[in-house]
């Protein structure tokens, strides 16, 4: 038999040298792709030292390190404002910047609050009013409409006038939506008409005195009218029909004001303001039993107007005691049409921050006989919710800062609201003014602390 062992033995002894030099090959490709090295001894080679296949620090160029977004909080037990703003900027940023600049500014900050019967005569924005100027600086009432029927249940300035004809958009006839300003209201002046204001201390601090007041007017003809401070003879200020907005301004230490017409052709009147030359002013403008609907009635040029002669850093909405049923469920025809005030708003004021509040808790009995906030209360903040998400606006929840299920029954406990169940008393409006104003600072907070966050 032949011996094959020793031919065995270099067959191996070839394969082995063979497989030993391919260790030595350049790197191979087939295919575009990179063959793995052959390597028999791997298993017995030390592992390498990691600055063996350390890469050169002053070759390899490294990203910037990604800076993580700053996340907005909401303080524990507080009810935060919901900022849907989109680019158009009516978010609240605008308005927490002109507070972060107010000392600077050469005009007040300003506020307007539209509302419904639940900030009647002052309720409410007379105390977030006193919060803003305590803390930002500021004096005076803010707008007043030429007349009020209810002039006499505002404790925060004493209301005076004579020989007017008043319109209104409560009015069932004789209204000219065309005439009216920004308070849906209008004042056509007899022989002799004025109008007085005077500040007033038993309620809020700095109503006292303001430093100056402005009336409004449209005059197409002439005009002619007299302004007295303190009791004094005071200035006639005469002007020419110039066909838009006035505003005629005195200035001083001004505890009472005193506006009289004594010439007027084709002139239409608006109102009267007491106001700081700085700081922050917060005017009401309430309309009893309104859903908010009839803002979008207000002629846009007049809008305009106003915004060009009296800026707005924020504007409020405040409604929904008058569009709230028992059991409501169905509010598309009230989105839609809130959506076209929000818009009309936006065209006019294009650089104000706008915040929709939701309407607050509001009781009625079950068939148990039982207390319970109205389901269709509850129904409606979410559709506000939504109109506020839609209308890229901000929106501020009351019924939740107000407690929630039953709150309203706490605060007439507490002898902050009324026994029917839905409107607040002055006592409650300085509750949740505080509630609101604690929650607006914490915006601004937060506002400051991404602003320079995200500057660092």
């Amino acid at each position: 038999m032949k011996n094959y062992i020793s031919v065995t033995f270099l067959l191996v002894l070839l394969v082995t040298g063979a497989l030993l030099g391919l260790y030595f090959l350049p790197p191979l490709t087939v295919g575009g792709k990179s063959l793995r090295k052959v390597d028999l001894l791997s298993d017995l080679r030390p592992e390498p030292e990691e600055d063996e296949w350390a890469c050169d620090s002053d070759t390899l160029v490294l990203p910037p390190p990604v800076k993580p977004a700053f996340i907005d909080t909401c303080r524990t037990g507080m009810t935060c404002i919901e900022d849907y703003a989109d680019s158009t900027a009516h978010g609240m940023k605008t308005f927490y910047e002109a507070l972060c600049n107010v000392r600077t500014m050469n005009r007040p900050v300003r506020i307007a609050y539209f509302g419904d019967s639940f900030i009647e005569a002052d309720i409410f924005t007379a105390d977030l009013r006193e919060m803003f100027q305590k803390e930002f600086g500021g004096c005076g009432v803010g707008y007043v409409s030429i007349t009020s029927p209810i002039s006499g249940y505002r404790t925060t300035v004493r209301h005076t006038f004579e020989g007017w004809s008043s319109h209104a958009s409560t009015d069932s006839i004789g209204f000219d939506a065309k005439c009216q300003d920004i308070a849906n209201r209008y004042f056509l002046p007899h022989k002799g008409a004025y109008v007085q204001l005077k500040g007033q201390s038993k309620y809020a601090s700095r109503l006292d005195t303001c430093e100056v007041s402005t009336c409004y007017f449209l005059n197409k003809g002439s005009v002619a009218i007299r302004s007295a401070i303190n009791g004094r003879d005071g200035e006639v200020h005469e002007l020419p029909g110039e066909g838009t907005l006035q505003a005629v301004d005195v200035e001083g230490r001004i505890g009472q004001v005193r506006w009289t017409v004594e010439q007027a052709d084709s002139t239409i009147f608006y109102g009267v303001a007491m106001d700081g030359r700085r700081g922050v002013c917060v005017d009401n403008f309430s309309v009893r039993g309104s859903s908010g609907l009839q803002l979008r009635s207000i002629p846009l040029r007049t809008l305009q107007a106003f915004g060009k002669v009296r800026a707005y850093d924020l504007i409020v909405l405040q409604y929904g005691l008058n569009v709230a049923t028992e059991r409501g469920v169905n509010y598309d025809n009230y989105k839609r049409g809130m959506l076209t005030v929000i818009d009309h708003l936006k065209t006019a004021f294009p650089h104000t921050a706008i915040l929709l509040v939701s309407v607050g808790d509001r009781e009625y009995k079950d068939k148990e006989g039982e207390l319970r906030t109205m389901p269709g209360v509850k129904n409606l903040i979410r559709y506000q919710q939504s109109i506020a998400a839609d209308g890229h606006i901000a929106f501020w929840n009351l019924y939740d800062a107000m407690g929630g299920e039953g709150s309203i029954l706490d605060m007439i406990d507490r002898k902050m609201a009324n026994l029917d169940y839905t409107h607040i008393n002055f006592k409650g409006g300085k509750h949740l003014a505080g509630i609101l104003f604690e929650t607006l600072m914490y915006g601004k907070e937060q506002y400051e602390r991404r602003k320079a966050y995200e500057e660092e």
